[in-house]
């Protein structure tokens, strides 16, 4: 019985999304659905802060870290409507825990304890054959073409999300080494000045900024990196020009507005 209470709470949970999926479409621009995103989650942030659970060091980093994912962001075109796209994911939304209830019945174990730190340890070592193996083939593979540089950018932030930030670098140079773009420039540039590489990131962002030079990101960093140089007055220059030529309710102001106020 208390089984059956479970799946009706998760129906009910995820009706009002499906309500919002078979509602008429509305065309939202990715740079839209990315503000609301922003609002939605420094919104949480604040109640966290406000509950004392994330002490306000945590809590501006977090910050950060939300505006520099938004700056990082393209502003796409308008998206398509969801149409019956909508219809069938709202569908999937009921199915999915249906099925799921209806494998757990059939061969679920709940009195089956946490998995113990070795377990962990094990998981942790096939994922590090994975990455060794993954970058192994894309040695031995042809550095050329579309499929070679996305293997090089999967195995970049593979490598970032572990804190392997060296390795991160090498993949990320052999992705650009293939096919050299503004956002990819912008994310080996970002890495390249948290080690302390400022000539190799000044390099990366002339080149990025010879063909992007609106792109809001690559004139953050460029600020950046002055500042990381000592050159407060040339960051402090660079920022305050990014923010007069933004848009009033660019998301990202905060995060530069704070940059530079941290300038000496």
């Amino acid at each position: 019985m208390i089984w059956l209470l479970f799946l009706a709470v998760a129906a009910l949970a995820v009706a009002p999304l499906a309500f919002a999926l078979l509602r008429p479409p509305r065309l939202t621009g990715r740079l839209e659905a990315d503000r609301a995103l922003y609002r939605a989650q420094l919104a949480e942030l604040e109640r966290e802060r406000e509950s004392g659970r994330m002490d306000e060091a945590a809590h501006r980093a977090a910050v950060t870290e939300v505006q520099r994912r938004l700056l990082a962001s393209p502003a796409a075109a308008a998206a398509p409507g969801a149409g019956r796209g909508g219809a069938l994911l709202a569908a999937m939304l009921f199915l999915v825990p249906a099925l799921g209830f209806g494998l757990y019945l059939w061969r679920g174990h709940p009195e089956i304890p946490a998995a113990p730190y070795r377990e962990r340890a094990e998981a942790a070592a096939q994922d590090e054959a994975l990455l060794a193996m993954l970058r192994q083939r894309l040695e031995a593979a042809p550095q050329e073409g579309e499929a070679a540089r996305q293997g090089w950018i999967l195995l970049a932030n593979a490598e970032r999300g572990r804190g392997r930030t060296e390795a991160a670098i090498d993949a990320f140079a052999r992705a650009l080494s293939i096919r050299f773009d503004g956002p990819l420039a912008a994310e080996l540039a970002e890495l390249r000045i948290g080690q302390g590489e400022l000539d190799a990131a000044a390099a990366l962002l002339a080149r990025a900024l010879s063909a992007e030079p609106e792109a809001p990101r690559l004139r953050y960093l460029s600020g950046l990196l002055e500042a990381r140089a000592g050159r407060s007055e040339n960051a402090r220059a660079t920022w305050r020009a990014l923010l007069d030529q933004a848009p009033p309710d660019a998301p990202w102001r905060a995060l530069v507005e704070r940059r530079l106020q941290e300038l000496p």
